[in-house]
């Protein structure tokens, strides 16, 4: 066994936003086919990782709401790579935790994603990313889009990426209830249960609606050409019953100088998008008593051309 007794990865391990996220229909293996386009904002959580010799994976955080055990994605993405590569040591992970829990920003599925990076550095595993890739899909449908980060298509159920080249600049506002959560199973059951009469089928039909976001996604989001235009499926059924969720777009709405808005994801966490990150930082600061006031956490944040990266 190699002696790496003294040697450790840090890691920035960012949140994500739904720019689109279209619900098409239902899988055979029980998942929803989507079309999505996933961006990373510099909201993040930080990870350090060192080797310990005993072949366990030991978890700790800064944050008392989170299990530190075998369900968390974090200890599950270790013990994945321990097998898969079959080796002896383990490694002591810590997690500083700003990305809130529960809130639609893939906080968890990140940090899972960042585990696959860092211990295949720490391990000198030398994997590449394809197999990372393969790997995270067996954790769930959106870590995948974290081992490249970005800007990025995602279909199937999110594990078929397709890279985007883009340049945006835009400021972020996040708005969200600390004392709301949402459960993304449920939401996706109660939106099959409103809308799986205009599930498709056809593959002909899906394969066109995976071209059209091919073709006209990031012109739908630059506003130098036209409004921006911001579709998110579940957010007719979260709106619609959680009053926090239907306050937070309300709000954000009215943001003198919001280019548009939308809840991400599965919610509750809603954004809006501004010209550059200093107009967002000056709406922030104009409106970050009445968020405080109505019950919101608030943060500002830009973009990010990357996903994970090395510290």
């Amino acid at each position: 066994m190699q002696d790496f007794a003294k040697k450790k990865i840090n890691i920035k391990s960012p949140a994500k936003i739904n720019l689109h996220l279209e619900v098409i229909g239902k899988r055979e293996d029980g998942f929803h086919e989507l079309a999505m386009i996933m961006q990373n904002i510099d909201l993040s959580d930080y990870l350090e990782f060192e080797i310990n010799n005993e072949g366990l994976i030991k978890l700790e955080s800064d944050c008392n709401d989170l299990s530190l055990s075998d369900d968390n994605l974090i200890v599950k993405s270790a013990n994945l790579l321990r097998k898969k590569s079959n080796i002896d040591y383990g490694a002591n992970i810590f997690l500083r935790k700003n990305i809130p829990i529960g809130a639609g920003l893939a906080g968890g599925s990140s940090n899972a994603a960042a585990t696959l990076i860092g211990l295949n550095k720490l391990w000198d595993l030398n994997l590449d990313q394809e197999t990372l890739c393969s790997l995270a899909s067996t954790l769930g449908s959106d870590i995948p889009f974290f081992i490249n980060g970005g800007i990025q298509l995602c279909f199937g159920r999110g594990e078929i990426l397709e890279k985007l080249d883009s340049n945006f600049e835009y400021g972020v506002i996040l708005l969200k209830n600390p004392n709301v959560s949402v459960s993304t199973a449920e939401t996706y059951k109660k939106y099959s249960n409103r809308f799986c009469d205009q599930y498709l089928t056809d593959r002909e039909m899906i394969e066109n609606i995976r071209k059209n976001l091919r073709d006209n996604g990031l012109n739908n989001l630059n506003f130098d050409n036209q409004h921006l235009s911001i579709k998110n499926d579940l957010q007719l059924v979260v709106e619609n019953e959680n009053d926090s969720v239907k306050q937070a777009l309300y709000l954000l709405s009215k943001l003198e100088n919001c280019l548009t808005f939308s809840m991400s994801g599965s919610g509750p966490t809603c954004f809006a998008l501004f010209k550059d990150i200093e107009t967002a930082k000056k709406e922030l600061n104009a409106n970050s008593k009445l968020f405080e006031d109505k019950g919101y956490d608030s943060w500002v944040c830009t973009f990010l051309e990357k996903g994970i990266t090395f510290i």
